[in-house]
């Protein structure tokens, strides 16, 4: 009782200090992640001192101290007895984002070790995991082993995480979800950061969303969380750039998964939309020149889009399909992948231009049909989604389709249609279009 009263005491003290503005020592830090981590100090605890650094934020060398310490509260994967560079990618969430799916196999067909341990979706976002388990027999939860034995054989393997990495960020991401301090840009960044280079990575490239889609609504706040994930990863020895990109409309002309994975392979056969391209080779050409800091980047982006016109990035996402014991049928036979019953369009209710897109309520459209989650332990519908006919700047005329909906159920796609109506501004005026790319910071 006295060891469990002095370490309640200790964390009283620590609290009291954040609270009050002082910055926190390495060992402050690593007490609090640890004692969580083995349950030796209680939960109000913990939400207290979230709220603190919340409310009094985190010095930069706290911040890496806070991703280092939640980093080793479980393994760290040892990647160096296999040859080469190795580099991912992270996005922080947005509609109809599937660049995972292309530029993994991209990067790896350069060259690039890519180990990717990606995340599920939550409220409107996608999850790279959910794409990627729309393919009958996609293995995601591969061991820790199982994850290095595909990266050697193919050079990339897409995975979840699993319980050895980062158990203290399952516990502490819970806490801040139910005690309103996710939007908190040191937690995020130790979130973040303490799961990639859990991984074994030498390289990072970042993809922060900003817009009415994404978590980040401002420049400010994407380019603030931006460089403070790219300065901790850069304090931890590795090599890190992000791109601020915009997230005002979905990316892409898909939401949902089996027709995000569609629309990935036809990016990967030189079929995609202009913006899920442009942007998929932006990022795998700066994961190949995190690997190879000597090239000049238009250099790296014409290998990248050599590689998409020579089938070889479709080619390495077949392998390691097949590799995670997927059907690699899906490559050529779309209707080898879980679709919806019906597909239904949406007509535009009168002449004129998209001037706005409300993305957040087109994502939570395919959340509420099941193609999303609301809650972690959601069951997920692979087949249903949204088909984007109307982007920005687009015109159009009355009863011209504005997107089909995919969906099982009337009543999905009537509920759909509302949201979807409401979420599209049509004038009689052209919008000023935004770059799909805004800022590098590096």
């Amino acid at each position: 009782m006295r060891i469990t009263l002095a370490r309640f005491m200790r964390a009283i003290e620590i609290i009291r200090k954040k609270r009050d503005g002082c910055e926190l020592t390495r060992e402050e830090i690593a007490f609090i992640v640890h004692s969580y981590t083995r349950d030796e100090i209680p939960d109000y605890q913990v939400a207290a001192f979230l709220m603190a650094v919340f409310f009094r934020g985190m010095s930069a060398a706290e911040t890496q101290a806070l991703t280092e310490e939640i980093m080793r509260s479980g393994e760290v994967i040892d990647l160096s007895d296999l040859p080469g560079y190795k580099v991912d990618k992270h996005s922080t969430g947005g509609v109809g984002d599937k660049t995972s799916l292309v530029l993994a196999p991209l990067a790896a067909a350069a060259g690039v070790i890519v180990p990717m341990i990606s995340g599920r979706g939550l409220a409107h976002t996608g999850g790279t995991l959910d794409k990627l388990e729309s393919i009958p027999g996609f293995r995601v939860d591969l061991s820790i082993e199982e994850f290095r034995n595909t990266l050697r054989k193919s050079g990339l393997a897409l995975a979840g995480q699993t319980n050895e990495i980062t158990p203290a960020d399952r516990k502490i991401y819970a806490l801040r979800d139910v005690t309103a301090t996710v939007d908190s840009i040191p937690l995020i960044t130790a979130s973040i950061m303490s799961k990639k280079l859990a991984e074994g990575i030498d390289g990072l490239i970042l993809d922060v969303k900003v817009g009415n889609g994404a978590f980040m609504k401002t420049m400010d706040h994407a380019c603030n969380l931006g460089e403070t994930l790219v300065n901790t990863g850069q304090r931890m020895g590795k090599r890190v750039a992000a791109l601020i990109t915009d997230m005002n409309q979905p990316l892409g002309r898909c939401i949902g998964n089996s027709l995000e994975v569609i629309e990935a392979i036809e990016t990967l056969k030189g079929r995609g939309p202009a913006d899920l391209t442009e942007l998929s080779v932006e990022l795998a050409a700066y994961m190949l020149l995190l690997a190879q800091p000597s090239s000049e980047f238009d250099e790296a982006r014409q290998k990248i889009r050599e590689l998409i016109a020579s089938g070889a990035g479709l080619e390495k996402f077949r392998e390691v399909i097949e590799l995670q014991g997927g059907n690699p049928g899906v490559i050529d036979f779309y209707s080898e992948l879980p679709l919806a019953r019906l597909r239904r369009a949406v007509g535009a209710p009168r002449d004129g231009c998209i001037t706005q897109i409300n993305t957040e309520q087109i994502g939570r459209a395919v959340m509420e049909m099941g193609g999303g989650r609301a809650r972690v332990d959601s069951k997920i519908d692979h087949g249903v989604g949204i088909e984007l006919c109307a982007k920005l700047g687009d015109w159009v005329k009355a009863g011209d389709p504005l997107c089909f909906i995919h969906a099982q159920t009337e009543e999905q796609e009537q509920a759909a249609r509302l949201r979807i109506l409401q979420a599209y501004c049509i004038d009689d005026s052209s919008p000023r279009l935004e770059p799909l790319v805004k800022a590098v910071i590096k």
